[in-house]
């Protein structure tokens, strides 16, 4: 072979921890997340940016590119690889750091995906009611890039997929619990109303509720589509498609608390119980017959008689913990614990396959020869599982869940991650390959935006709910991978795919950010969760939620607020306001409000705290006085929330900045020293003033500083 053939030159990414930089030889070393070491040069047109939020200005780092390369630090390199025969070298383009500063991850500020949520939902209320008017008969299931309707399905005559408007009604719901604009929840209403009027069959005489496949809007109106018209489902009815035509009216009933909604769900249910259900072994069919709504009907093909991880796994994150978390029905409570207990009973399957086997005959024997999936696993849905076991052992604490759960979530990296890259597969073959051992994937290596977002939240609660380091670290990875590569900061929203290297596919269906498979759900199901579980399990932030119910709706008038299923005892409910007024009829340890009387919707905002918080600070503006209240004890290990709190108040430039530090047990120097920068930032014109009743020691290291004033006597703010 001749020398020229010998070399290859290609671009490509590095994910990976700084282990060392040379100023000199202007290179670094980086170790991936896998434990290869890369040596990483750095020419002098190298640019470098910090991943920025949706609606964020460009972070530009460039100029201090040198000075940011900490040893430890994770970064995404991208850049020319070239190879010849005896060497390689690695040059890098651009520099993305996830982190501001080392350790403080941009997506672990509180407010990072209630903005990002805000900005998603506000994409696709745009680009599907551009007019403002949330008239759902012209929605449309295809949306472009740029969020506009594809002209092919603009006209009168089109099809409107049940599961697409209901996960778009799930996020702009999700959207208002984590905001409270308004905008967010009519529009979930409207859509709601829309599914109820025009998908939803209600069977009486049978006791049961069933939805459409979709509707066909012609000229004259609209007719119904009853079985499925997707080639793996066709001319029946697949239990995921009732399963996801439950998402949105079931998030947007936790809000309102709609009885209309609450009497689908029950009866939705039980079609599930009736048909789907297999009295004799267990779990739930994957498709019914249209006319006799017999799973085990000839007619089905290949979907007779079959169950899978849809029909078993999917009623949990779908729409069954939202049912409970709004009840706290023990039918709701029963149900996710039977799906939990077959979950784990039939879907793991070492040692045959690191990978659950996600499809199966009626008698739970494998079936391995079904359709696209063959022997195949979606790398998601085994996160997905590890991530809603966790969910369910905090209302049923059984061992089995953890431990399942915790296996996945151990041998998952090694077998669906890019360990060199960074970011999770899609479909991959369930036995390695007997040359490399390495399960091949099956069509591309592409990343999908669900199946991170599945890897973010796995690996997100189960760090806070167990306090490893190493699901911390992972999860951190798969976010930073997510915020770094799926956001689009031209035309908004999220990517559906990226190439390996995280620059996004924009070809064919996957150039869409509206279609059978992309509708909001879980971009806006990712910020929700993830707030809920980096501040009340991992950072120690509150969370702020939005309800909107008519209290008589309410059996005894209780709202119940519980941001998802936790550890019990974990999470506390601190204040509550309702139409903008404190509210004190409260259970702090049950989350629950009782709600006053009325007919009319009230607006319930209520603050959410992890019940351990070592360090509260709460933050309000009177004209030009900035009001810091601290609650707890000021050391090294809250210094990061301590420094960003103060930053942003000093942002807002006040003229007076008074700190309550009744309740501050105690300051460490690092925090007295933070305090003195910001007083010598401001200027003279800025007063910092200590109000109350500080612990001595506290009060006399600042007024040693004679940077601070003193205001005592009985201006506490004790609560």
């Amino acid at each position: 072979m001749s020398a020229p053939a010998q070399r290859r030159i290609q671009s490509d990414t590095l994910a990976g921890y700084i282990t060392y930089y040379s100023p000199t030889g202007r290179r670094f070393g980086l170790r991936t997340s896998d434990e290869r070491e890369f040596t990483v040069h750095l020419p002098a047109n190298a640019v470098s940016r910090i991943v920025r939020n949706l609606g964020d200005d460009y972070r530009d780092t460039t100029a201090d590119t040198v000075d940011m390369l900490a040893e430890g630090r994770y970064v995404f390199a991208y850049g020319i690889l070239y190879e010849w025969e005896g060497g390689s070298r690695f040059e890098a383009k651009e520099i993305t750091f996830p982190e501001e500063t080392r350790g403080q991850y941009v997506f672990e500020h509180p407010n990072w995906w209630v903005q990002q949520a805000a900005a998603i939902a506000d994409f696709y209320l745009r680009g599907h009611f551009p007019d403002g008017v949330y008239d759902w008969r012209g929605f449309r299931t295809h949306l472009t890039l740029s969020g506009t309707h594809l002209p092919d399905f603009a006209g009168a005559d089109v099809r409107q997929e049940t599961d697409t408007i209901s996960r778009l009604v799930y996020g702009l719901a999700t959207a208002y619990l984590l905001t409270g604009k308004d905008r967010f929840l009519e529009a979930a209403e409207a859509g709601t109303e829309y599914l109820r009027e025009h998908m939803r069959v209600d069977d009486t005489a049978d006791g049961i509720t069933y939805w459409y496949h979709g509707i066909d809007i012609t000229s004259s109106g609209h007719r119904p589509v009853f079985a499925s018209e997707f080639g793996d489902d066709f001319d029946a009815i697949p239990m995921y498609e009732q399963i996801y035509a439950l998402a949105g009216p079931t998030q947007t009933f936790r809000i309102t608390g709609d009885p209309r909604i609450l009497q689908d769900i029950d009866r939705t249910v039980e079609l599930f119980q009736k048909y789907f259900r297999d009295p004799v072994r267990g779990g739930f069919f994957s498709h019914l017959d249209p006319i006799t709504l017999d799973p085990n009907a000839d007619s089905l093909g290949r979907n007779r008689s079959r169950k899978n991880w849809n029909s078993v796994g999917d009623h949990a994150p779908a729409y069954l913990i939202n049912a409970f978390l709004a009840t706290g029905r023990s039918d709701f409570a029963a149900l996710l614990e039977e799906t939990a207990d077959t979950i784990v009973e039939r879907f793991p399957d070492e040692p045959n396959s690191p990978f659950v086997q996600e499809r199966f005959h009626a008698d739970w024997s494998p079936d391995r020869t079904w359709g696209w999936q063959q022997d195949r696993a979606v790398v998601g849905h085994n996160l997905k599982i590890a991530w809603n076991l966790t969910r369910i052992k905090s209302l049923h604490d059984k061992p089995e869940y953890g431990t399942t759960a915790e296996r996945i979530a151990e041998i998952m990296p090694a077998v669906g991650s890019d360990g060199l890259r960074g970011g999770w597969l899609d479909v991959v073959e369930r036995q390695p390959d007997p040359d490399s051992g390495i399960h091949r994937m099956v069509w591309h290596d592409r990343k999908a935006w669900w199946q991170q977002e599945q890897a973010i939240l796995a690996y997100l609660i189960l760090a806070g709910t167990t306090g490893d380091p190493e699901q911390l670290r992972l999860a951190r990875e798969a976010a930073a991978f997510y915020n770094a590569f799926f956001l689009d900061y031209q035309d908004g929203g999220v990517y559906f795919n990226v190439l390996a290297n995280g620059i996004p596919y924009l070809l064919g269906t996957e150039r869409l950010k509206g279609s059978h498979a992309m509708a909001g759900y879980h971009a806006l199901e990712l910020c929700y969760l993830s707030a809920a579980y980096t501040g009340l399990l991992l950072s120690d932030d509150p969370v702020t939620l939005h309800f909107k119910p008519r209290p008589e709706d309410l059996p005894g008038r209780v709202l119940r607020v519980a941001p998802d299923l936790l550890p019990a005892g974990s999470v506390e409910l601190t204040r509550v306001w309702v139409d903008d007024q404190p509210y004190h009829n409260f259970d702090g340890k049950d989350l629950t409000v009782v709600l006053p009387r009325g007919d009319e919707p009230v607006r319930v905002r209520v603050e959410l705290e992890p019940a351990t918080m070592r360090l509260r600070m709460r933050t309000s503006f009177d004209g030009g006085t900035a009001h810091v209240s601290c609650h707890g004890v000021i050391d090294a290990t809250e210094l990061g929330k301590f420094r960003r709190v103060l930053a942003e108040v000093m942002a807002a430039a006040p003229q007076r900045v008074e700190f309550h530090l009744c309740e501050v047990g105690g300051m460490c120097r690092p925090a007295i020293n933070e305090l003195l920068f910001q007083r010598t930032k401001a200027g003279l014109d800025v007063d910092f003033v200590i109000v109350g009743c500080a612990l001595p020691d506290v009060a006399d290291a600042l007024l040693a500083t004679d940077a601070f004033l003193l205001a005592g006597g009985d201006e506490c703010n004790h609560e």
